[in-house]
């Protein structure tokens, strides 16, 4: 066995326990960037066919710049060596350079997801490529503003009756809570200087039932 092939087959067998562990990782945000129909994975393929890989550096922090470039040498280093080679190189690299951007996001990493991106999150994509997002604030502003009047009418509704009885007191303290952390929750999402991946996740998927 040449020293070339036993490299080779040494960074095959790396690359698959790898990739296999990663799998089992805690997690499951909501982005789209760990998903086939996210930003990252065309670029990152596109960036593999034409061997530059600065196209896709702003997807990770400067300090983890360097371990996304030795993957990148030796995905690159092994993709000439067969189809299967290459193609178990390119999902160590794109596993790879998803897994740092999401822990330079403070995000858990499960794996590459092959699953439709949520209309919302394809929505705010396409608004950059129209260049504006009235449209997306306005339906979003609309959506909100009627999930809290909804909220809302049913804590005051609920708050007529508190005194009437034991139950009835205990529906109106489930309508307050239910309608205080909602309006909590938007507040904190708007005002967190967190990333894109920390989220409030009461009012989002709460939104989802209206």
């Amino acid at each position: 066995m040449t020293r070339s092939t036993s490299n080779t087959r040494n960074f095959l067998i790396t690359a698959f326990f790898s990739i296999s562990s990663l799998l089992f990782l805690a997690g499951n945000a909501q982005a789209h960037c760990d998903t086939t129909g996210g930003p990252i994975i065309p670029e990152a393929k596109a960036a593999l066919e034409k061997k530059d890989l600065t196209p896709i550096l702003k997807w990770v922090k400067k300090n983890d710049e360097a371990e996304i470039r030795t993957a990148f040498a030796k995905a690159i280093a092994v993709r000439g060596k067969g189809k299967e080679a290459q193609e178990l190189a390119d999902q160590y690299f794109l596993e790879t350079l998803v897994r740092v951007h999401r822990a330079g996001e403070g995000a858990p990493y499960s794996g590459i997801r092959d699953e439709a991106v949520e209309p919302i999150i394809a929505m705010a994509d396409n608004t950059l490529a129209g260049g504006s997002a009235d449209e997306m604030i306005k339906m979003i502003s609309n959506h909100m503003a009627e999930a809290i009047r909804e909220k809302f009418e049913r804590a005051l509704e609920a708050s007529r009756n508190k005194d009437k009885s034991v139950e009835a007191g205990r529906e109106f303290v489930e309508a307050y809570v239910t309608y205080m952390h909602y309006v909590e929750g938007i507040h904190t999402a708007i005002a967190s200087s967190a990333g894109h991946h920390q989220t409030n996740s009461a009012p989002a998927a709460d939104a989802h039932k209206h």
